[in-house]
């Protein structure tokens, strides 16, 4: 279009003062070429997600934010209902539709997207240094060489208690699992409530809120955890079974038909105000906001005395990659790198109250709740799941059949030292260094 414009100018230009018709060249040229930089400037980033409830706050509040200081990148929040986002995204990159920014499930389907090619590594990306290793560990290999996805945010295990029923009670915060469970004894002999809000009826509570909650104070976080990826620490060891000890000490304190009470229902038995204390993950700030008509707050996982190093299950939730065959990875560099910053993570604890910005820097939630569980990072050891990551890849699956023990010694249907053996022995049938 150039050339053409450029020959009809010269020939009607022929006859007059050949100095004007090189300036006015000059000029469209210097237009033409401006024009030009400005769109090879400007980017345009698509980002694949499940967290479609967030969606209107990467709309309204994240992505504004970014475009205050990258005002010519261009950003699609274009997420995919949880259910269907692994297959979905799946079937994207197969065909080379997917967005340039994949955001990452935890360990292994992570993992899974970097061998086969699909996600970029990221090692030279310079966000990174504001993320400990705890952090980035639920996305990097297992030889701790190649980084693949940046952390975004974590959920943390701990307590929820209904403030008003602690005050009713004369009730203090308790610290000690002694002052623990002197706390379930008197809401059980002293009042109408459930002491404590949990069923068994879907299993991975009974893991994921019992075991996973209460579990890393008995075997020292993650000097545990890594013990048992190197086969120096077994789950026979009296760290796992005290754990299932402990959460077998919870049967009297759950509600009536507990057995039959699924996690919707332990949710309506809290927010309703009927029950005392609610073994909880983070995620459940948002609903109980929503719900409950009372003042509520949160403690950690209880230590076995006074002065003991507390520790906390502070999992790894979500991360964010670059799609391998992105045409803007450069752009997208710069986004994960401003994702890294305090800003970002001053925002999205504050947007969503309950998922935690796994950067090291120092910021204020608003949300009581939220802050308060967000304080024990400075108080307590930090460490994840400890059947995420390796341990899960086998059949039978470390995961599943801690929900299933967990759930079946909270009923009292299993010991203690029966569960310690079925997952040790489950883990032992495919995992070399528990052989």
């Amino acid at each position: 279009m150039f050339n053409v414009r450029y020959a009809s100018l010269k020939t009607r230009t022929a006859t007059k003062t050949p100095t004007k018709a090189v300036s006015k060249l000059t000029c469209l040229a210097a237009i033409l070429m401006s024009s030009t930089s400005a769109v090879q400037a400007a980017s345009s980033l698509s980002i694949e997600s499940w967290r479609s409830d967030d969606a209107n706050i990467w709309s309204d509040v994240i992505i504004p934010a970014f475009n205050k200081s990258h005002p010519d990148t261009q950003i699609n929040f274009a997420p995919t209902p949880p259910t269907e986002y692994n297959s979905a995204l799946q079937a994207k990159l197969k065909a080379g539709s997917a967005g340039d920014l994949i955001t990452c499930r935890p360990f292994d389907t992570a993992l899974d997207l970097y061998k086969d090619g699909y996600l970029a590594n990221l090692n030279d990306l310079e966000g990174l240094k504001q993320f400990s290793d705890v952090a980035k560990s639920a996305w990097i290999t297992d030889d701790g060489k190649d980084q693949f996805c940046m952390p975004v945010a974590s959920v943390i295990h701990g307590f929820v208690y209904n403030k008003e029923i602690f005050k009713e009670l004369n009730l203090s915060v308790p610290k000690t699992r002694d002052e623990f469970f002197k706390t379930l004894d008197t809401i059980k002999s002293e009042s109408r409530y459930t002491p404590l809000a949990m069923g068994t009826a879907d299993q991975w509570e009974a893991a994921t809120m019992g075991f996973q909650n209460i579990g890393p104070n008995h075997w020292k976080g993650e000097e545990g955890r890594k013990a048992l990826l190197t086969g120096e620490a077994a789950l026979t060891d009296s760290a796992y079974v005290d754990t299932f000890k402990e959460l077998a000490q919870w049967k009297p304190y759950l509600g009536r038909g507990f057995e039959a009470q699924k996690y919707s229902d332990s949710q309506n038995l809290f927010t309703l105000g009927r029950a005392a204390i609610y073994p909880a993950g983070s995620w459940d700030i948002q609903t109980f906001n929503n719900q409950a008509d009372f003042e509520f707050g949160a403690f950690p996982p209880p230590v076995a005395k006074a002065g003991d190093t507390c520790y906390i299950s502070d999992h790894t939730d979500m991360g964010i990659g670059i799609n391998a065959n992105s045409k803007n990875k450069e752009a997208a560099k710069v986004f994960l790198n401003w994702m890294a910053s305090k800003e970002f993570a001053t925002l999205y604890a504050n947007e969503v109250p309950g998922f935690f910005p796994l950067s090291d820097h120092q910021i204020d939630i608003k949300d009581p709740v939220a802050q308060e569980f967000m304080s024990w990072r400075q108080q307590c050891e930090s460490t994840i799941r400890n059947s995420y990551q390796i341990l899960s890849r086998g059949t039978p699956n470390l995961e599943n059949q801690l929900w299933n023990v967990s759930a079946q010694v909270i009923n009292g249907t299993m010991t203690p030292e029966a569960a310690a053996k079925e997952v040790q022995d489950g883990l032992a049938q495919w995992y070399k260094p528990q052989q």
